[in-house]
């Protein structure tokens, strides 16, 4: 297949097959139930759809950041030493060690593909919430995966700035775009928007103009304060409801490009 097919695993999972490789996007598998983070509670509201048992082999595995539990569980933790490699940032692989290698933003690595030739995989910046939030957040990075013939992929990890979704436009032509979005809020910032609200979403697919979009990260935990509604409600809005392929946890789509 050419394309790109994707299965959604809930919150910011996905499985992704792309040119013959299976990567996995910020592995969560635990239960609903409390995650303490430091002081705070972050609280899941629903099981994993599969557990990683269930999973195909995988050939990687894109870590937008593992300080959070949202992007990085328990189960999610455990799975990690079993993919031959995880992309993450400096402090991730400082962390985590073992098979996590770091990339900075705009530094790329590539991965070998089945039939011939090599995915490059490209880091690109992510701010997880307002300016100047990095020293309480920490470092996040998003994706974008490109291969001659096959679709260009943008994987935003939980970023809040169009800023960066613009510089990620200047530089790709993206086709395909995975914006995680839920408009999170915790009193870590006041309640100031740690990932993108739903028209800000709505306004990264325009700047994109990706044929696809494809919302991750948006339901599932209760520190999420938009969701499925108003990113239907957004999406008709700004004009892009085609491109917009909202998915249940679990199922599966091909988008061909």
């Amino acid at each position: 297949m050419n394309g790109l097919g994707l299965r959604y695993l809930g919150g910011p999972t996905a499985l992704l097959e792309l040119g013959g490789l299976r990567l996995l996007v910020d592995p969560t598998f635990d239960a609903a139930g409390p995650h303490p983070v430091g002081a705070r509670v972050l609280t899941k509201t629903a099981d994993a759809v599969v557990g990683p048992d269930e999973l195909p082999p995988v050939d990687a595995v894109l870590l937008s950041h593992d300080q959070h539990p949202d992007n990085l569980d328990e189960g999610g933790r455990a799975f990690l030493p079993t993919a031959p490699l995880v992309l993450s940032t400096g402090q991730a692989a400082t962390r985590l060690g073992g098979n996590v290698q770091a990339l900075q933003p705009w530094q790329e690595t590539r991965l070998s593909l089945p039939g011939g030739g090599a995915l490059t995989v490209t880091a690109v910046p992510a701010r997880h919430g307002p300016p100047g939030c990095e020293p309480l957040v920490g470092e996040v990075i998003g994706f974008v995966l490109t291969a001659d013939g096959l679709p260009t992929v943008y994987v935003s990890g939980d970023n809040a700035a169009l800023e960066h979704v613009r510089a990620v436009a200047e530089r790709f032509t993206v086709d395909v775009a995975l914006l995680f979005a839920g408009a999170a809020r915790t009193p870590l910032l006041d309640g100031a928007f740690l990932t993108l609200t739903s028209a800000e979403a709505a306004q990264a697919a325009l700047l994109l103009g990706a044929r696809h979009i494809v919302p991750l990260h948006f339901e599932g935990w209760a520190h999420f304060s938009q969701g499925r509604d108003t990113l239907q409600e957004a999406f008709t809005d700004a004009g892009l409801l085609e491109r917009l392929h909202l998915l249940r946890p679990g199922e599966s789509v091909e988008l061909e490009c």
